[in-house]
């Protein structure tokens, strides 16, 4: 059962800040509300609005207080709740993101098969087989939280972090799996890596993918995850 509000709950966050929550839990029906008033609150720009930041669950509104008050913001957001049906979102793409696993590119792989007792095919065929939801994209620039990881490997965090993953790297972390686009500190189970760069500060669409988009992951060899670094490289500036 989907546990959506029937109204948001609203907090305040500090003296600029307003939390808008729609459930208590990890679920597509849920997120879609999350994004569509996001887009609602872009489209519109009631007064003062600085930043909109949508999660799995919630939405955090940043405002001015020098031309905004919550009880203004309030009223916007009843304004908008009763128009949202007529809002189109847009249509989802399905991003496929190919993947070396094992080896120097997924330290982890040995202990996520150990730790369900399967073998390390069996991990790339079960990470392989869901079409991914992107919830949310957060902790570095261009970083997707997936849902849908199968149970069978839901594996938990690293006790300590590690204090650098490389970009690329494919990650498990409980019941969640994503992708660290940039070098960065981490504590998922990395399991492979792609070749693909998934994050260009220079390009007028920075990220090949946006939170409601789907990533479908391709298992490749060594020598394929070779050939796309290599053109990525040529590529680039």
């Amino acid at each position: 059962m989907v546990n959506l509000l029937e109204k948001p709950r609203l907090r305040p966050v500090g003296d600029r800040g307003l939390l808008i929550e729609y459930g208590d839990a990890i679920d597509p029906e849920i997120n879609l509300k999350v994004r569509v008033m996001a887009l609602a609150l872009e489209q519109a720009r009631p007064p003062g609005l600085i930043e909109v930041i949508p999660t799995y669950r919630s939405l955090l509104v940043i405002y001015d207080p020098l031309n905004t008050d919550m009880t203004r913001l309030e009223c916007a957001l009843e304004t908008l709740e009763g128009q949202l049906e007529q809002l189109q979102i847009p249509q989802p793409r399905v991003v496929e993101i190919p993947v070396c696993y094992g080896d120097e590119f997924g330290p982890d792989m040995e202990f996520v098969a150990s730790f369900h007792g399967l073998t390390e095919d069996d991990v790339v065929r079960l990470h392989t087989s869901p079409t991914y939801q992107i919830y949310m994209i957060g902790f570095t620039p261009g970083f997707p939280y997936l849902g849908g990881l199968p149970a069978e490997l839901h594996t938990p965090r690293l006790e300590s972090p590690r204090p650098l993953v490389k970009p690329g790297s494919v990650g498990i972390a409980n019941n969640q799996t994503g992708i660290y686009p940039v070098e960065s500190p981490g504590g998922w189970r990395i399991i492979g890596r792609t070749p693909l760069r998934l994050f260009d500060p220079t390009s007028e669409q920075p990220f090949l993918y946006v939170a409601g988009d789907f990533i479908r992951f391709v298992p490749i060899s060594r020598e394929g995850y070779e050939q796309i670094a290599s053109a990525n490289t040529r590529s680039q500036p």
